[in-house]
């Protein structure tokens, strides 16, 4: 699939969840928010509980760029936690590594940032990581290598080009831009994770 293609596909996703996914999303969102296709201006109709379950689901999994299988393997996981499923799942999700280097700036889409652990630009604590789905734990260090920092995306991040489409860094990582280098300085609390979802119809979605 091309750059194109992919662009499009995650333009068209985000109007049918009522989310954006990309920034081109955000921009397009923002002048036709409403879902794809010839009936996408037309009122919903009233959808069954199974339906706004499913589409919670997905708004979950296209926001973290997961496949089906990772995302049941996470709320497996989270049944395994004590407390709250939801709220261990979100924890769970939020210090993936690929997640982290978008919230801290380092990239502008969840694909660039995987594209950048795969690719071995980034370090934790010190060792390369080209695992996406590497959970970081409080106290560990994420930091662009310095050979890689020379690169023009990355030096366009420590710029603080990415941050007018990415949220603000969230309270449990504290990011020094310029050094292109974060710490995660404690678990993160389930309502202050940045993403759009209802987290309980998730959990109930696969409960069922």
């Amino acid at each position: 699939m091309t750059n194109v293609q992919r662009s499009r596909r995650q333009v068209r996703l985000s109007r049918a969840l009522g989310i954006a996914l990309t920034p081109k999303a955000q921009r397009i969102f923002e002048k036709r928010p409403y879902a794809p296709g010839e009936h996408g201006r037309t009122r919903r109709r009233t959808e069954s509980d199974y339906a706004v379950r499913l589409r919670e689901k997905q708004r979950l999994r296209a926001q973290y760029g997961l496949s089906e299988k990772q995302l049941r393997a996470v709320y497996e996981k989270g049944t395994k936690t004590s407390g709250q499923t939801g709220n261990a799942m979100l924890q769970d999700l939020e210090v993936r590594l690929d997640n982290l280097v978008l919230r801290a700036g380092f990239a502008r889409t969840t694909a660039q940032a995987r594209q950048f652990v795969v690719h071995r630009h980034i370090l934790v604590d010190g060792n390369i990581v080209n695992r996406p789905s590497y959970r970081v734990k409080p106290g560990q260090t994420i930091q662009v290598k310095a050979k890689s920092q020379t690169m023009e995306p990355f030096q366009a991040a420590a710029e603080g080009v990415h941050r007018d489409v990415l949220p603000p860094v969230p309270g449990y990582l504290d990011v020094n831009l310029a050094s292109l280098k974060a710490t995660l300085t404690r678990k993160p609390e389930a309502e202050e994770v940045p993403v759009q979802v209802n987290i309980q119809y998730v959990v109930e979605f696969y409960a069922r």
